[in-house]
């Protein structure tokens, strides 16, 4: 045989062995048969007890390597339609929503001036009274007298103050109750009862509401209104004040820089002007613009002959005759004037039916009393207190916090 025929015999069979040896390896990408039927893989890092039940040597499982999803890899899921994605983006704005409305009312709660601290003035004037009654081991004859006299002290009143007590004496009795401490209590337990209702400012069913606010002329009405008017704003509510006391020039000056202040509407008429025409235009403008609340202010004093009651009581009836509804009139009380007030209270009552009291610095020298005394001899609810200088210093009255501030000890 020739040398070239043997080259040529030799090439062909290398290249059937390539061929057959290309066929026989899997191709790139190409899936590995699982292990046979019956044969279950091997946790990761262990090996089988038998290796010759998979055909071959040993083989070591090594657990995945982290951090797949950073190579390059993505993993979806399924795609969202546009109503569901609006749908949870509008519940996270919800969320998000009513986390910022938490913080904001915890913030606020933090602001809120404390009872306790405010009235150190007005606890002073029991503190020893109170500290003499509580130093007797048992009720005695000396216990009421010490107690009448701190209560007739603290501007509660002679009437009111008999009153308290008569109601103290049948609890006493009746729970048999004999020590100092006990009738403390019972007194306070007495004195929340009474003051106990609702301190809520109502609204009419459709607006605009009007608050008319009524009272001499130095207790705060106007300062009072601006205070309330910012809590309002910060609500969400479109408020307008009206500048009804028209023959003080500082009046409307002043309600005009709380508007400012607030972002409200200000109307205001000529100086001595008609007072109810003012409030008249305020309420038709409130109800053109479409304004939740009418805050009102009016004159503590006349310059003319005019009686002021008479005058109050035309302004009450000419508010009553637009597009709004009254459903406050607030009188507003300086504390620190003690019974003086409760007879300022009888007059605007009878005038204006006043339905509620705002006590301005409560935080002075005021003894604290008057609030019981109006509360007892009037029927009238104490609505707002003023504890300091500020518009968040203008709070709800809490008869609960109010008496333990006024009986705390020490």
């Amino acid at each position: 045989m020739s040398p070239i025929l043997i080259i040529i015999i030799l090439f062909a069979i290398v290249v059937v062995v390539a061929g057959a040896l290309l066929l026989g390896r899997p191709s790139k990408g190409e899936l590995l048969e699982g292990p046979p039927e019956g044969v279950l893989p091997r946790e990761a890092g262990t090996q089988a007890e038998d290796p010759d039940s998979l055909g071959g040597p040993e083989i070591e499982i090594v657990e995945p390597v982290a951090g797949i999803l950073g190579s390059g890899i993505a993993i979806t899921g399924p795609e969202l339609t546009a109503e569901e994605e609006a749908a949870n983006i509008a519940a996270a704005e919800q969320a998000e929503q009513a986390d910022a409305d938490a913080k904001a009312a915890e913030a606020a709660e933090e602001e809120r001036p404390n009872f306790l601290e405010r009235l150190s003035k007005a606890r002073s004037t029991f503190s020893g009274f109170l500290g003499s009654v509580l130093s007797r081991s048992q009720i005695d004859a000396e216990s009421w007298n010490e107690l009448e006299e701190a209560l007739i002290r603290a501007d509660v009143g002679i009437g009111p103050t008999q009153k308290l007590l008569d109601a103290v004496r049948v609890t006493v009795k009746e729970q048999g109750l004999t020590t100092s401490e006990e009738l403390v209590g019972a007194v306070k337990d007495q004195m929340k009862a009474d003051l106990a209702g609702p301190v809520t400012l109502s609204r009419a069913a459709t607006a605009p509401t009007i608050w008319l606010f009524v009272g001499v002329n130095g207790v705060g009405k106007t300062t009072t209104i601006g205070k309330l008017g910012k809590r309002l704003t910060d609500q969400g509510d479109h408020v307008v004040m009206a500048a009804g006391d028209t023959f003080r020039a500082a009046a409307a000056e002043q309600l005009g820089t709380w508007a400012d202040r607030c972002g409200a509407d200000l109307v205001r008429g000529a100086e001595g002007g008609d007072p109810s025409a003012v409030i008249f235009d305020a309420v038709s403008s409130a109800a053109a613009k479409g304004a939740d609340i009418v805050l009102a202010d009016t004159a503590g004093r006349l310059h003319n002959k005019t009686n002021l009651m008479e005058e109050l009581s035309k302004v009450r009836r000419v508010a009553d005759k637009g597009e709004g509804t009254v459903t406050e009139v607030l009188l507003v009380l300086d504390a620190t004037t003690g019974q003086n007030g409760l007879q300022q209270a009888r007059q605007f009552t009878e005038a204006t039916e006043v339905t509620g009291v705002v006590l301005t610095k409560l935080d002075g020298s005021a003894k604290g009393g008057i609030v019981f005394a109006i509360r007892s001899e009037l029927g009238i609810p104490v609505k707002l207190v003023g504890l300091g200088e500020t518009a968040v210093d203008l709070v709800d009255f809490n008869s609960d916090e109010f008496v333990d501030a006024v009986f705390a000890q020490g």
